[in-house]
């Protein structure tokens, strides 16, 4: 078993959340922001929490904030930020955008570690979810190779490493929905999920 003092919290919330019109990590959601969900459901798991983002507003929270090492670079960067200020061999990786996510089903990540993978992520609904993952700090190295590249693509980043997935279970589909605008938002509000 993982001990939590080996694992770093990575919340990504440096998007332009264009299609929300607002920074996404504080959309509120039953009153709450929805970073706030991301930093409920990795508590538990982890001995610190980073928020990577270059908006101060973050601080309000009160966790350490890695700004952007590489600006305007994506998800590639974020993590890569990421990766480079955590201290801990093991690191969950979670965009702020993902409300009805669960410390359970990030469990299943922590479970699933062995020797070999480097990133271990969710698939939900058919599809791999790189921003919901498990990944080493050693990961690092790979993605400032992909930066310095000029490889902004998440899925290619990650596909230079060894990769290992966990398939959802049809029950736990609906932790990893990502809310990306104002109808996906209400979607979520008129839904029986909370």
């Amino acid at each position: 078993m993982i001990d939590k003092s080996n694992i770093t919290g990575i919340i990504l919330a440096g998007g332009k959340s264009s299609r929300m019109g607002t920074d996404k990590g504080f959309v509120l959601f039953n009153n709450k922001p929805f970073i706030q969900f991301s930093i409920d459901a990795l508590n538990p798991l982890v001995s610190k929490i980073f928020i990577v983002s270059d908006n101060p507003d973050y601080d309000v929270f009160g966790l350490k904030r890695v700004n952007d090492l590489t600006k305007n670079s994506g998800p590639v960067a974020g993590i890569y930020s990421g990766l480079e200020a955590s201290t801990t061999p093991y690191n969950l990786v979670l965009s702020c955008d993902v409300p009805l996510i669960s410390s359970q089903v990030l469990q299943k990540l922590i479970n699933a570690i062995d020797d070999d993978t480097e990133i271990i992520q969710i698939e939900s609904q058919g599809k791999s979810m790189p921003l919901i993952a498990l990944y080493k700090k050693t990961v690092a190295r790979s993605f400032k190779e992909s930066l310095n590249q000029n490889e902004k693509r998440l899925r290619v980043a990650v596909n230079t490493c060894k990769v290992k997935t966990v398939v959802l279970e049809k029950d736990d589909e609906f932790t990893t929905l990502n809310v990306n605008s104002p109808n996906e938002l209400k979607v979520i509000l008129n839904a029986d999920y909370h």
